[in-house]
């Protein structure tokens, strides 16, 4: 029997029982055996009346911007877009391999297949705007299960709150961008006020640091981060005695660090990415931080900083929003394993995020669609922007995913250490 096979069957399996323990449709009995599983019946969707037909809202809709009309021989179309080249690439890559078993695993609706289609933004403002007026011309891309970085979601919500697209993003933290004249983004990480928090409270409740220096990488996330920590830090009573900007994508840190070591903190904490997290952790023997602890975030973890940094990445922290365990997690785990040859949660702290925004994307789909006697599956964009805004409950790798004004966060952070070349969770 293929391996890769049984593993998908083993995981629908799985799922499917969690689906039924959540309120979701009847489960039928497992296979009783693993020939069975492989052998098993062939899917057939009989459509409730009440999703037979044309909805009133597509009726008189040539351009599609009302409703998506999905012909026969198509697919029902999501559109990731995130970093895929450069030195933020693992972040996109690893989203997206997610999202792509998500695809895979997905059940018809009506007899049409989904497809995810995968976009570079290299992480920019200006690639997210591109990626996403690239999206909005493809009539048959109804939903955007990304963008990955803030900044080139903040670029990209306009454009998709003007089409109507919804958007549930896997990794998208900065707080302000649930806010605004736009109602279709929606996101399922913690929001780097609550990391940023958080983060605060362990450097100083946890190791007990009182004088702490502030770097960011001037980016709409480290930044925004950066402050937050920086806040809540002087609200505990602990001191920080330098705020200080970074260019990134240089390979010398030197100079800042130089700078913020004359304040003598007792540990800095960095907001950005993992290509500058790297480069400041090999810089700062150099500079004289040899007992300095690095503390950064959820953009710094996954084993690229561990490559990067090399020996200088022993003793740093992160934080990390890896799922609570379970056997859904371990399957998809497996099934990841398999498919990729590395481990879930080896490139970013995002991958099971990135299985559950296609996932949940999906079922807020099979809500809305409607097939018609011409064969068309027709969806209405509206009708499914107010249904993802409305997930109640669904069931994910992550956690439970409710939706309240784009917030539909799972977990909190969790702080993570390297240890002997791994990460290892924190005390």
């Amino acid at each position: 029997m293929n391996k890769r096979i049984f593993v998908i069957l083993s995981f629908l399996v799985v799922f499917s029982l969690v689906l039924v323990a959540c309120g979701g449709e009847e489960a039928t009995e497992a296979p009783a055996t693993e020939e069975a599983s492989v052998d098993a019946p062939e899917v057939t969707e009989e459509p409730d009346d009440e999703m037979v037909g044309v909805p009133e809202e597509c009726a008189d809709n040539p351009d599609e911007s009302v409703c998506a009309v999905i012909e026969p021989g198509s697919t029902i179309k999501l559109g990731f877009a995130g970093p895929m080249t450069g030195d933020y690439s693992a972040f996109g890559i690893d989203i997206s391999n997610a999202g792509l078993l998500a695809v895979e695993a997905a059940e018809p609706v009506h007899g049409f297949l989904f497809e995810l289609l995968v976009e570079d933004t290299q992480g920019s403002g200006e690639g997210g705007a591109a990626v996403a007026n690239l999206f909005v011309a493809d009539t048959d891309v109804v939903a955007i299960p990304s963008h990955t970085f803030s900044g080139s979601t903040a670029a990209a919500i306009p454009i998709y709150n003007e089409a109507r697209l919804p958007m549930l993003s896997a990794s998208a933290t900065r707080a302000d961008l649930t806010e605004g004249d736009q109602d279709v983004f929606n996101r399922i990480p913690f929001t780097d006020d609550l990391q940023g928090t958080h983060a605060a409270n362990y450097l100083y409740e946890k190791l007990g640091i009182t004088s702490l220096a502030v770097m960011h990488d001037g980016d709409a996330y480290g930044k925004g981060l950066a402050e937050k920590v920086q806040e809540v830090f002087t609200e505990l009573g602990g001191e920080v005695v330098a705020f200080e900007a970074i260019t990134p994508g240089e390979t010398d840190y030197t100079a800042a660090l130089t700078d913020v070591g004359a304040n003598n903190p007792e540990a800095i904490f960095f907001g950005g990415y993992m290509a500058e997290a790297a480069v400041i952790a090999t810089n700062m023997p150099v500079a004289g931080l040899t007992d300095v602890t690095l503390f950064s975030d959820d953009g710094t973890f996954g084993i690229t900083f561990i490559e990067l940094a090399g020996p200088q990445a022993e003793g740093v922290f992160a934080t990390s929003a890896l799922p609570p365990s379970s056997a859904e997690k371990d399957a998809f785990d497996a099934l990841y394993l398999e498919t990729y040859g590395e481990e879930a949660g080896a490139l970013s702290t995002f991958t099971w995020h990135g299985w559950d925004v296609v996932s949940a994307l999906i079922d807020a789909i099979r809500q809305v669609a409607m097939i018609s006697d011409d064969g068309n599956v027709y969806i209405p964009r509206e009708s499914l922007v107010q249904a993802v805004n409305g997930l109640t409950g669904y069931p994910g790798l992550t956690g439970v995913i409710s939706c309240n004004g784009g917030e539909c966060n799972t977990a909190g952070p969790t702080f993570f250490i390297v240890e002997d070349g791994v990460w290892v969770e924190a005390p």
